[in-house]
């Protein structure tokens, strides 16, 4: 008897005992890829998720009034934001005169000036 005969007459078709074991851990990828979606969707589409879209658009609007109405640079409009919206990041863009504030993987607005009408938050 050959080494490919003994193959054959193993029990589960020729296939060695460690490859059931891989087929096994291949899945854990995809169950780790669906439970961080789940986790994701938990804090998009509930209070967190809220309050961080309104955190987001808050600043983004605060910023926007300090920066282009008051004429005030980034750095001392960043005093203007409220304890606890730390976790906000707040970009410029001089060009479009609009900011916009984010909150990682959950939200993110962004208010433009007008000069007739001041800082308005774009719609979501």
């Amino acid at each position: 008897m050959n080494a490919s005969e003994a193959i054959k007459d193993r029990p589960g078709g020729g296939a060695p005992p460690a490859a059931g074991r891989w087929r096994r851990w291949l899945w854990l990828p995809v169950i780790l890829l669906a439970i961080a979606i789940a986790v994701w969707a938990g804090l998009k589409f509930t209070t967190p998720g809220k309050r961080a879209e309104l955190g987001a658009g808050y600043a983004a609007h605060v910023i926007c009034s300090c920066r282009y109405v008051g004429n005030r640079d980034m750095a001392s409009c960043r005093t203007d934001m409220e304890p606890g919206t730390e976790i906000v990041t707040v970009t410029d863009d001089p060009e479009r005169r609009a900011v916009t504030a984010s909150v990682p993987l959950l939200s993110s607005r962004t208010a433009t000036y007008d000069p007739e009408y001041g800082c308005a938050l774009d719609k979501p």
